[in-house]
């Protein structure tokens, strides 16, 4: 994909000005990606030790939504960090589709990553409102089969025939736009569902005005981060020049790029979703009956997998589990 790191070859000399900015400095754009390198690094860093920490806590559990999210953004941050500081061999790669799937591969693997988090808000809100919620999951999967399957049958047919490389990676550069729209989409609708629902709550609810905080936050990084990268890769695929918005040779258009779509949405939502998930009570716990009606009052919103995810508060998720069950009668 265009926006997200196609290779491009140095730009044409305009004037001795153009020949000597400091961004055609190779030192220059090491640095860049040397520190992007390193902020991805950081990125990875704390999604691998909040993963150990959750799987720690909970460690009879299997791969819960909450665990599959981090370690998605592990991976995804660890392929950027290994990717950038050899992006100088990534560039001299022989092969296009080669050269496009090291670059464009963590950016499908970052829409795969907060399309889940959108799916587990989809989830709440079905069950909560007592709509079906036996499509969300396989329309999830099937979405992003489709679109792994459609960016691959570019790569290959870029690969086969590179006569064909420019007006592949436009094809490309407006699938990922229409892909990052949708997901802005996706935290819209049910972010804001979600925001709206908890507001129905009463205002001394204990926790409320912090769970409602995190709730708009999220919504409101994540719409805005992939709003920004629909528009600037599109803006880059059709600039005049090749000296587009994210292009190998411009270090401050690629340091604003990541850092405004992919490191500082990461960073927000890892510190906003930090909290872990609550312990497992013993069995002699389970025994006590004040604790298990207090354990029934915390609120299991759908079964064993979301009840240990820390997105709503304690009592909002109880509330949640009211009203659905209200609906249900």
């Amino acid at each position: 994909m265009v926006g997200d790191g196609n290779s491009t070859a140095p730009p044409a000399s305009g004037s001795a000005d153009d020949e000597q900015g400091w961004w055609n400095n190779p030192r220059a754009q090491d640095i860049t990606f040397d520190v992007l390198a390193g902020c991805y690094a950081v990125i990875a860093l704390v999604a691998l030790i909040q993963l150990l920490r959750i799987q720690r806590r909970v460690p009879e559990y299997g791969w819960t939504t909450q665990k599959v999210f981090h370690l998605l953004n592990f991976v995804c941050a660890s392929f950027r960090a290994g990717v950038f500081p050899v992006w100088r061999e990534v560039d001299a790669l022989p092969n296009a589709a080669a050269r496009a799937a090291l670059m464009d591969t963590p950016g499908l693997l970052f829409f795969t990553t907060y399309a889940l988090l959108v799916l587990f808000w989809a989830e709440i809100y079905h069950q909560a409102r007592s709509f079906p919620t036996g499509a969300l999951r396989p329309t999830f999967v099937g979405v992003n089969a489709l679109v792994y399957a459609f960016q691959g049958s570019l790569w290959t047919w870029e690969g086969a025939q590179p006569k064909v490389g420019a007006v592949l990676e436009k094809v490309s550069a407006l699938f990922l736009a229409f892909v990052c729209a949708v997901a802005a989409a996706g935290f819209v609708v049910y972010g804001g569902r979600l925001f709206a629902m908890l507001r129905s709550f009463p205002a001394e609810s204990r926790g409320r005005q912090k769970k409602l905080r995190e709730v708009g936050a999220v919504t409101a990084v994540c719409a805005t981060c992939f709003t920004v990268r629909a528009v600037m890769v599109c803006t880059s695929a059709f600039a005049e020049t090749k000296d587009g918005l994210d292009v190998m040779n411009h270090p401050v258009r690629n340091a604003l790029y990541y850092a405004c779509c992919e490191i500082a949405p990461s960073a927000l939502v890892l510190f906003i979703l930090r909290k872990l998930p609550p312990r497992t009570r013993r069995a002699d716990e389970r025994r006590t009956p004040r604790r298990e009606r207090r354990g029934r009052d915390r609120g299991e919103v759908h079964g064993d997998d979301e009840r240990r995810e820390p997105l709503l508060g304690d009592e909002e998720e109880g509330r949640v589990r009211g009203r659905h069950r209200r609906n249900r009668d």
